[in-house]
């Protein structure tokens, strides 16, 4: 019933009010705001204070699809994904309801900090997929049911902490299950019957646990199991069940020492009686006869030593299981210094670089080892395994200083992997967008044209190299191009579409879709041109391609958005204004902005050639040397490609 103290009309207002769609000021976004309340229930140490100034509410965290301007923050078609909060000296207890704000949350890293006390209220994020919080201070018992709801589970870390009690049998309801890290703890009792059929590395070691070792677990290595007194099993070299030792009757032991003495005296007679045979007819036989014994001994003993392996392995059945194991092996495309497998991956401590709707990227730094990169693809299911080694083969030779080159490979029907050199400079997306509020210098106008030429190149050499691919990159955009220490771009994830299924190859592939990709869904050779064009736009300006469109701007891309600005204000309001060393310049960066909508023309047959842009790049210097005029100023002609400066 309404309060009779407030005059009707009041209500009446107040009714319409609550009925307004009210709309939330410019700032964070509401996945913003729910890590914002977050980061306040925590209490970093001062580098965590340095990497969590990136959070601010001026924007939210995912700048573009799978891009985030926050440390530590990793997104996912526009939302948040993963949140890594690793080395921060993180203290105190942690709270995670705030987070149940977040649906698209899927990864969740808190490893190496100083946080204490029981174990995090998981079950309120059932849709998470990886849970690292190993190197802390977490104690006492895991409550029994603790992942009984958590049925995305596939990584499960919480190594290194003070964990005790048993391990929880709840672990055996997440069917996909591939990593469980639960070694130097205190859990003792039995580990549970864990059956999933994905498991790949389950690491118990150092704990105080005891009984037999599941069979799901015999064949992994021993050492994941070691530090345990009491377990036993394969892989370990304990038996479960001992045989048990029978006291023997008096009379009975006497008997078998007597047959034992007998035997032994039997067998030392007849040793002497060959002894003094051999010496007979060594002394019968001349003194000329060559000695080739102890060659021929050792060649019959090999021979005999390799035919017993086989019969081993045959009575194993190993030849049948050869293939198998194949399947399970890394493929090395490349000559590299430090060959390493599966297991030392497995073993290798483990980083989120990136996920998205192409795949997800880790960097995995080997215990002995270089670090490398880690590319697990979810659109490659259908490929058949020669088609597959025969494009991973090719992509294998081919050698350029602006591509990032393949290692090696890792394929089954349910599993494809790529692995790469891990460059630490990052990405040219991070360089031009995630940079901001950091140390770390905007890139200047020379190290931009130092960049957009190398992606020419290597792009060119793609068309080059592989002139049967109807898209020979076919995944280019910022955040796919590396920098160097001396910002020398370096290309990845190329010429990977003939192993992809057709519609992820025309909805994922192409970061940037032109007019015809987007309306018929084949990308081509010209997509791949678009998309450079649309590259060259972002490292002038200094925008993302779907920015303007955020801010209400005209056009439908980065180019419309180009003609619109530069004709209604000036190219000067068009170029990034952190971008430094543009004096004397002008007429450089103009030309090079033509280039860039030239690649971007919506007409097909009117659109460069990649090996045209690459000649007129080429041309381009980093100052005006006084001899050589734009043909096309800014306050001339429209700001078309089709009045592009000509050679």
């Amino acid at each position: 019933m309404a309060d009779q103290s407030v005059p009707w009309p009041l209500q009446l207002l107040t009714l319409l009010l609550s009925l307004i769609p009210w709309r939330h000021p410019a700032g964070a976004s509401d996945d913003g705001r729910i890590l914002l309340q977050f980061k306040a229930t925590l209490s970093p140490g001062v580098g965590g204070d340095a990497v969590l100034a990136t959070w601010v509410d001026t924007r939210g965290p995912c700048i573009d699809q799978n891009v985030s301007a926050w440390a530590g923050v990793y997104c996912e078609n526009g939302k948040v994904a993963t949140l890594q909060l690793e080395n921060m000296s993180l203290s105190g207890a942690l709270d995670l309801d705030i987070l149940t704000g977040l649906p698209s949350l899927r990864a969740l890293s808190f490893s190496n900090n100083s946080l204490e006390g029981a174990i995090p209220d998981f079950t309120k994020l059932p849709a998470l997929k990886s849970l690292y919080l190993s190197w802390n201070r977490f104690s006492g018992e895991i409550p029994d049911g603790m992942f009984s709801t958590m049925r995305a589970l596939k990584k499960v870390w919480l190594s290194h902490n003070s964990f005790s009690g048993p391990i929880p049998t709840s672990l055996t309801v997440p069917e996909k299950l591939m990593d469980l890290g639960l070694d130097s703890n205190s859990f003792e009792g039995h580990i549970p019957d864990l059956w999933q059929t994905e498991l790949q590395l389950v690491n118990v070691s150092y704990n105080n646990l005891e009984g037999p070792i599941p069979v799901r677990l015999s064949n992994m290595s021993a050492t994941l199991f070691e530090g345990n007194k009491n377990l036993c099993g394969p892989p370990l070299l304990v038996s479960c069940n001992p045989p048990k030792k029978r006291k023997l009757a008096p009379a009975l032991l006497v008997a078998i020492i007597l047959i034992a003495v007998a035997v032994l005296l039997a067998v030392i007679a007849f040793i002497v009686f060959l002894v003094l045979r051999r010496r007979n007819k060594k002394e019968e036989t001349t003194v000329d006869r060559p000695q080739t014994s102890t060659n021929s001994e050792k060649i019959e003993h090999l021979e005999a030593a390799a035919g017993a392996e086989l019969g081993a392995q045959k009575h194993r059945g190993g030849e049948k299981k050869a293939p198998k194991k194949e399947q399970g092996k890394l493929s090395f495309v490349v000559e590299w210094g430090r060959k390493f497998d599966m297991q030392d991956l497995l073993r290798a401590s483990a980083e989120v670089l990136g996920s998205g709707n192409f795949g997800s990227s880790y960097k995995a730094t080997l215990v002995d080892g270089p670090a490398v990169v880690v590319k697990r693809f979810k659109e490659m299911k259908g490929v058949g395994r020669e088609d597959f080694q025969e494009h991973m083969r090719r992509l294998g030779r081919l050698s350029h200083p602006n591509l990032l080159p393949l290692v090696a490979y890792y394929y089954k029907k349910e599993e494809k992997l790529l692995i790469t050199e891990y460059i630490p400079n990052g990405s040219l997306a991070h360089m031009l967008h995630g940079n901001r509020g950091s140390k770390l210098p905007p890139l200047d106008w020379p190290t931009r044209l130092k960049i957009v030429k190398g992606v020419a190149r290597g792009l060119a050499y793609l068309y080059d190299e592989l002139p049967m691919l109807t898209v020979p990159h076919g995944h280019l955009k910022s955040s796919n191009v590396l920098l160097s220490s001396s910002f020398e771009p370096i290309l990845t994830d190329y010429a990977l579409v003939p192993v992809m299924k057709k519609a992820a190859a025309s909805q994922v592939m192409v970061a940037y879709k032109s007019p015809e990709c987007a309306q018929h869904g084949e990308p081509s050779k010209k997509s791949d041109v678009w998309s450079f064009g649309t590259l060259i736009l972002e490292i002038l300006t200094g925008k993302f391609p779907a920015d303007h469109l955020a801010e209400g701007s005209a056009g439908a891309d980065l180019a419309s958005w180009v003609n619109t600005v530069a004709g209604e204000e000036g190219t000067s309001k068009v170029f990034d204004k952190n971008m430094e060393g543009t004096k004397n310049s002008e007429e450089e960066m103009l030309k090079l902005l033509k280039m860039g909508i030239a690649c971007c023309e919506a007409d097909v047959d009117e659109r460069w050639e990649m090996k045209e842009a690459l000649e007129k790049i080429e041309e381009l210097k980093e100052r005006e040397d006084g001899t050589e005029r734009s043909l096309i100023s800014s306050e001339g002609e429209g700001f078309s490609s089709k009045a592009m400066v000509e050679r």
